[in-house]
């Protein structure tokens, strides 16, 4: 008992919520630490006027899984006549088991730790584990962190989005310019720049054709018509 007692206040009191340990402690810690969250769960749970002194009956009961001191002990010196020292850690554990993990686990029915196996240990080759509280700070940061990076990929491929439509938009509207420009002209002149021609009111002098023996002979075929 005195073995998981320290086992379940090192692990409440751990930094990252995790301890490493063999295998079959692990295994007999979890049922023990549960037990001991799911009282301060409870604690945070409860309604009614004697909720305060239901919350004082569960905490004392959680604080018989830490050693978080013993009124009825004899004052007893340990070596060398020394006193004994104040039991503080399981006093920490139980006021961060209440404070904290049962208002985080308030809403879970159970299931509050995790076994991770790590393999066997050089020397005796005794199995160890990991045994860890759920959704801890690590958890925790990790799902921000995912949760950033996903909005910071749709944020990009939004902007990638809006800068490619605009750029259609732009080349779009200058292609309708040309062509309202075009559409203003008349039909003819319109065929004529098609064919390379420039038309007869944009020429200049020296782009209109000139009379020669072409139109000699089209006047002398319109005289030989009249004469038939």
């Amino acid at each position: 008992m005195s073995l998981l007692r320290n086992l379940a206040t090192s692990l409440i009191n751990a930094q990252d919520e995790r301890l490493i340990t063999t295998l079959p402690k692990a295994k007999e810690l979890r049922p023990f630490v549960e037990r001991a969250i799911t009282l301060s769960r409870h604690a945070t749970n409860l309604e009614g006027d004697d909720r305060d002194v239901q919350a004082v009956h569960l905490r004392r009961q959680a604080a018989t899984f830490f050693h978080s001191g013993n009124r009825q002990q004899k004052v007893s010196t340990g070596r060398r006549g020394q006193e004994r020292a104040p039991r503080t850690a399981g006093v920490l554990a139980l006021r961060r088991l209440f404070d904290e993990l049962g208002e985080r686990f308030k809403d879970r029915p159970g299931g509050y730790t995790r076994i991770i196996k790590l393999g066997r240990r050089d020397g005796d080759n005794a199995e160890l584990a990991i045994i860890e509280l759920v959704d801890n700070r690590r958890e925790r940061e990790a799902i921000e962190n995912a949760k950033k990076r996903a909005k910071a990929a749709t944020t990009g491929k939004k902007k990638k989005t809006a800068k490619a439509s605009k750029e259609v938009d732009e080349t779009s509207s200058r292609r309708g310019g040309k062509k309202a420009d075009k559409t203003d002209e008349k039909e003819e002149t319109t065929k004529a720049r098609g064919r390379g021609v420039v038309p007869s009111d944009e020429q200049t002098e020296d782009q209109k054709p000139k009379g020669g023996r072409r139109a000699k002979k089209t006047e002398t075929t319109a005289d030989e018509k009249d004469t038939k």
